[in-house]
């Protein structure tokens, strides 16, 4: 299993909190959800953060279960359905996100071995 992780920093618009967040639930977790392959879809709005991380206004993560499946959902048009819910928050904050995909150590998703 691998987790393609989504992080969210900038600000949201003032005002627009509630509708922001409410927009991830409705659009964006649904989405992701529908992505091919998508195993557990996670969503997560940060409580504090370290100093240099305070922008950080959202965190999303998707299981696949593997680099190939993740091409595929990447590659597939239900990947243009996420994108289109993402434009409907777009205009909700100033910043940008970028992706990591991480794989679990000791062969196991919850690090454990065995």
């Amino acid at each position: 299993m691998i987790t393609r992780s989504a992080i969210f920093r900038g600000r949201i618009h003032a005002g627009q909190e509630a509708l922001f967040y409410r927009l991830v639930e409705e659009k964006m977790i649904p989405a992701w959800r529908q992505m091919l392959h998508a195993q557990s879809v996670r969503a997560y709005r940060p409580h504090t953060a370290e100093a240099g991380f305070e922008d950080v206004f959202l965190v999303q993560q998707v299981d696949y279960p593997s680099h190939a499946a993740l091409a595929e959902a990447l590659a597939s048009p239900n990947r243009a359905a996420a994108m289109a819910a993402m434009e409907e928050i777009r205009p909700l904050y100033e910043g940008f996100h970028h992706h990591v995909v991480y794989e679990p150590l000791g062969g196991r998703a919850d690090g454990q071995s065995g």
